[in-house]
């Protein structure tokens, strides 16, 4: 039960959030450098972009999503931990109070803007039952292999999926092969969070991997690299995953899901490259439709 100090509490940041209204379409107006179209082509073929918040982890969760929507964009994959406000330190996952969810569902909805993801996390039943709390439906995690049958069982009874994200080596499921290895007789919604730019960075080619991966796809972390090995994030179509033509082979499997932008590069002001790669994802979108 909320207590009054949590409520006076709660009371107080969501005036914050109320004093906030707007601030996504203003920093849009106030940086002509940066697209605010959105991906309306990607929809169109059931694709639905969004950030991960991690590309904005020197912020609070409030200013992600600001800078989500700024772009025109209306999805988000949150990642555990980031505070939720600048002055509400309470970090995004199954811990936060009833109040504290609140505040987080207010400042989506005050932006236009779905959490649909989560992760990379550990996953346990608390997870689950956050995620069906908040609307979640992907968990991203790494589990043990020998947590997978559980999880499959969980993933149905909460009707949550579970995506295996590919870190670089040595992370467990860096090389695709495995992923398939692990979720063969898995329920469907256990499958693959496909990490285009890990996979360059474990000398894996994208392409490969996504048509291996066919059928279990369940979410993308996209990126493109400037270089293979050790490479840092560009804005897409200008590095070295020939994005055209993973695009292309994704349609051809007719997925329908999130594509997370993950852009681990000029943290401090990375909006405007990110707006790039979404200004070039529709335009890439609508070749395809």
């Amino acid at each position: 039960m909320m207590n009054r100090r949590n409520m006076l509490k709660s009371s107080a940041a969501l005036a914050g959030v109320a004093a906030t209204l707007g601030t996504a379409r203003s920093f849009a107006q106030d940086n002509a450098d940066i697209y605010s179209g959105g991906a309306p082509w990607a929809e169109l073929l059931g694709w639905r972009l969004g950030c991960q918040a991690y590309s904005f982890n020197r912020f609070s969760f409030q200013e992600a999503v600001q800078k989500n929507a700024s772009m025109g964009l209306r999805y988000i994959e949150g990642y555990p931990g980031q505070r939720l406000t600048k002055d509400e330190s309470a970090g995004l996952g199954p811990g936060l109070n009833r109040a504290q969810r609140l505040l987080a569902k207010t400042i989506l909805a005050d932006n236009g803007v779905k959490i649909v993801n989560f992760g990379v996390t550990g996953v346990g039943r608390d997870t689950f039952e956050f995620a069906l709390d908040m609307g979640i439906e992907t968990l991203c995690t790494e589990p043990a292999f020998d947590q997978l049958e559980n999880l499959s069982k969980m993933a149905d009874e909460y009707k949550v999926n579970i995506a295996l994200h590919n870190h670089p080596k040595p992370s467990i499921y860096w090389d695709y092969k495995t992923v398939l290895e692990h979720i063969d007789g898995l329920s469907p919604r256990v499958g693959s969070c496909a990490d285009t730019g890990h996979w360059l960075r474990s000398g894996i080619n994208p392409l490969e991997a996504v048509k291996a991966l066919k059928g279990r796809i369940i979410s993308f972390h996209f990126k493109d690299l400037n270089q293979a090995s050790n490479g840092h994030d560009v804005p897409w179509g200008t590095g070295v995953a020939d994005v055209p033509a993973i695009l292309a082979e994704i349609k051809a499997q007719q997925f329908k899901g999130v594509f997370a932008i993950e852009y681990e590069h000029n943290w401090d002001n990375s909006v405007p490259e990110i707006s790039q790669c979404v200004k070039f994802f529709n335009e890439q979108a609508k070749k395809l439709a």
